[in-house]
């Protein structure tokens, strides 16, 4: 089971238990996320594409880390001209993991598992 969703003006797949870095999130570490833009969505047989979102299918996780990426160099030169600009830059990130995919109305199947 997978799904599409969209943050941060970036599109990412997801599934159950897996942990992603996104662009920063407002939120303290153990906040619970939810994703409300579900372009796409998969039960491992069906497919489900949104136009443009799914208004049914709702991902869940948890904010895992706040932090900064490693520093990049930004270097600008131009020859013969003595012109030279160095410049450093991080980039915040927050790393979720994802806990639950689906719809309200749908049965997992750890659920249909404890019913027997």
């Amino acid at each position: 089971m997978y799904a599409v969703v969209s943050s941060g003006g970036k599109q990412y797949k997801v599934r159950e238990g897996e942990t992603l870095r996104l662009e920063k999130l407002t939120g303290e570490v153990g906040a619970p996320v939810s994703f409300d833009k579900v372009l796409l969505f998969s039960d491992g047989e069906n497919v489900t594409i949104g136009r443009p979102v799914l208004e049914d299918v709702q991902v869940k996780g948890h904010i895992v880390e706040q932090g900064r990426a490693k520093k990049i160099i930004v270097f600008k030169y131009k020859r013969r001209k003595r012109y030279r600009r160095k410049q450093g830059h991080r980039q915040s990130f927050t790393a979720v993991r994802i806990d639950s995919i689906g719809s309200p109305g749908l049965v997992q199947k750890d659920d249909m598992e404890s019913e027997v």
